[in-house]
């Protein structure tokens, strides 16, 4: 331990925080890091262009541009992100080996090196249906008016719901299997019900699927407007809160898919009073959800905060989803992974007693004075001890490991 860390422990400690209980709370808090950061969101079915609302912007060199690519990588970001880490992947990097499989016949066969990868790894996996990027999700996915389209992306989610609850199985770990449907209108509908019925049944007729609950956690996900659905949005926040409070799913609260003004921060303990779990997608919105890397703004802080302030860490499922492709993929994942785990931590050295009591007797000068003071306290020297305890570079290290990995690996990719 470095000088610089007992002075900063014994600053913390004078404000009655244990530090060493906050490093051994955080190494129990798992984030599940992304794996579409890598590769621009384009998985292996080269299916054509990206759609559904989601843009990626920049050219930068080194995407991935195979499984293989794309797992080196992947263990290349973890070696320098520390904490207990899950991996998430969409249904379009199954390993189909070459082979054209449709999604409505994808199982969990097409996941093996994937699981293989989690475990060679200590990871738990998290898993999403993907209802974008194919020609079927052109008008419409769950909420089509197509009965047969309908029912390819209803028998689509069924499976994916099993290959999530295979994930948690062999891995001994709950996968969190989130649905988010990019369904909408560019312009001003006359019916908003009818497309939001069908979509209503088609979750149910997904959810009245036999999956162990055990092992797979359902998930739905909001959003306020993509490209192409900036008129109405079928799955919006409202619906999915009643339907996930009626049907007793986990709502998934994305940072990027509300107005520009709001944020999920005050969401989660107004969730959190109706449902038992939430799902976060952490990402960062600039004017729209643009899915920028997260910085460790006032947002990522009072997100982290508000979880550990009200005991959520067991309740709140923290997943990342940001894709940058103007800058080296690895430098943008592990910045932002390593953001969420320094808000987590930051979060854990607040004096909680000092600011409660303060509070609760109405001392709100004292309040602010306290939590104003914190923002200089020296933490740069309990994060840097974090990072080494895990076995990751600290400071601005990791840097030099991604530039010699652009050097040796990521800039030979034509």
């Amino acid at each position: 331990m470095s000088k610089c860390f007992e002075t900063a422990k014994n600053f913390y400690a004078d404000l009655g925080v244990d530090v060493e209980a906050a490093f051994a709370r955080l190494d129990k808090i798992p984030v599940s890091i992304h794996c579409w950061q890598g590769d621009d969101v384009n998985g292996f079915e080269n299916s054509g262009e990206l759609d559904g609302g989601i843009a990626v912007t920049g050219n930068y060199p080194g995407r991935a541009r195979n499984i293989q690519e794309l797992k080196c990588d992947i263990e290349k970001m973890l070696s320098l992100v520390p904490g207990a880490k899950r991996l998430n992947i969409h249904a379009i990097y199954a390993d189909t080996e070459g082979k054209k499989v449709e999604r409505n016949e994808l199982d969990v066969t097409h996941f093996a090196s994937w699981i293989d990868f989690a475990k060679k790894n200590k990871l738990g996996l998290d898993f999403n249906p993907t209802f974008f990027a194919h020609p079927l999700a052109a008008n419409g996915t769950l909420s089509s008016a197509d009965a047969a389209v309908r029912k390819y992306w209803i028998e689509h989610a069924v499976n994916c719901r099993k290959i999530g609850a295979e994930f948690g199985k062999q891995l001994n770990d709950p996968c969190v299997t989130n649905v988010w449907i990019p369904d909408g209108f560019k312009d001003t509908p006359f019916d908003r019900l009818s497309p939001r019925k069908r979509l209503e049944e088609s979750l149910d007729a997904i959810f009245a699927a036999d999956v162990d609950t055990k092992y797979n956690l359902d998930a739905v996900e909001s959003k306020l407007f993509g490209i192409g659905a900036e008129s109405c949005t079928i799955g919006s926040h409202e619906f999915y809160m009643g339907y996930a409070v009626s049907r007793k799913k986990l709502l998934c609260l994305d940072a990027g898919h509300f107005h520009p003004t709001e944020v999920i921060s005050d969401k989660i303990s107004s969730a959190l009073l109706v449902l038992d779990e939430i799902l976060l997608h952490v990402s960062r919105g600039v004017r729209w959800d643009s899915d920028h890397v997260i910085c460790w703004d006032t947002e990522l802080q009072s997100i982290a905060s508000e979880i550990i302030r009200h005991n959520f860490d067991r309740r709140v499922h923290i997943g990342l989803d940001y894709f940058d492709g103007s800058i080296n993929r690895i430098s943008a994942w592990t910045i932002g992974a390593r953001n969420m785990y320094k808000a987590l931590l930051f979060a854990l050295l607040e004096p909680a007693d000092l600011l409660r009591n303060a509070e609760n007797s109405g001392d709100f000068g004292t309040r602010l004075g306290i939590m104003e003071e914190l923002k200089t306290m020296p933490f740069t020297a309990i994060w840097k001890e974090y990072c080494e305890r895990c076995g990751v570079p600290s400071g601005l290290n990791f840097l030099d490991e991604v530039k010699a990995y652009e050097k040796n690996i990521t800039s030979k990719r034509s």
